[in-house]
């Protein structure tokens, strides 16, 4: 039995609130369970250096959990003076799971920043914030159009839904989306991220304690998929 009490292929409760922000461009609050983010996305007219002249635009992430996210206080790294390495793994995981889906060239020279921030956290804050970043995005692209800051004939500029999710072997039985009680006693955690049709953008997967098999491995991405599918489902009704 899960700690949750939830089905092994059950998701926790998911919600997608879009437009919680006045001034950006795209902003979402995304819920898994007790997994609270706030993602934003900013649009500039601006791109770095080794970008300049390319004729394509750039998206890029940044991550950070508020001091009080967690049981006890989290030092916030600006204190500091520099990101942990697990904040510079999970930005650019959300980073380069949204470029996979943005045609840059039809973006043109301009960035957009998505930032997410964790206002609570009970397991699963990456795959949160990667699936409420896309509503972020698309709203922010959407903001765009509305501007016609896209050239005449730019197809979709968002080619695809991206969304991620954790599964884990806990107690010797896969389970979909891992809280914090799982996660930290699961034999093996991993995080999908894959687009709407189903195609695989990354897989993060880890033994804590027992290897994993071939067929628990299958049987982890099966659940996945099932889990994918189930929040690309909400993003769109989200944004509808």
């Amino acid at each position: 039995m899960r700690p949750s009490r939830r089905a092994p292929d059950e998701l926790r409760a998911v919600s997608l609130e879009r437009g919680v922000v006045k001034y950006a461009e795209g902003s979402c609050m995304v819920k898994f369970g007790d997994t609270h983010v706030l993602v934003t996305a900013t649009l500039e007219e601006r791109l770095p250096p080794w970008l300049k002249g390319q004729g394509r635009g750039w998206v890029t992430a940044e991550y950070g959990m508020l001091p009080r996210a967690t049981l006890e206080r989290t030092r916030r790294e600006a204190a500091s003076g520099k990101q942990g390495g697990r904040t510079v793994e999970i930005q650019r995981l959300i980073g380069r799971s949204l470029r996979a889906a943005v045609d840059l060239e039809a973006l043109g020279e301009r960035q957009i920043t998505i930032d997410c921030d964790v206002i609570q956290a009970d397991g699963g804050t990456r795959t949160a914030s990667i699936t409420g970043a896309w509503v972020a995005l698309a709203d922010c692209i959407s903001w765009m159009k509305n501007r016609n800051m896209f050239k005449n004939g730019v197809g979709n500029v968002l080619r695809d839904n991206i969304a991620a999710i954790s599964c884990g072997i806990y107690q010797g039985t896969p389970v979909l989306d891992l809280d914090y009680a799982e996660d930290s006693e699961a034999d093996t955690d991993a995080n999908f991220v894959m687009t709407g049709d189903g195609r695989i953008i990354e897989v993060q997967g880890t033994a804590e304690k027992t290897p994993f098999t071939q067929d628990e491995f299958l049987k982890l991405m099966a659940l996945a998929q099932k889990g994918v599918g189930r929040l690309v489902e909400l993003q769109k009704m989200a944004i509808a």
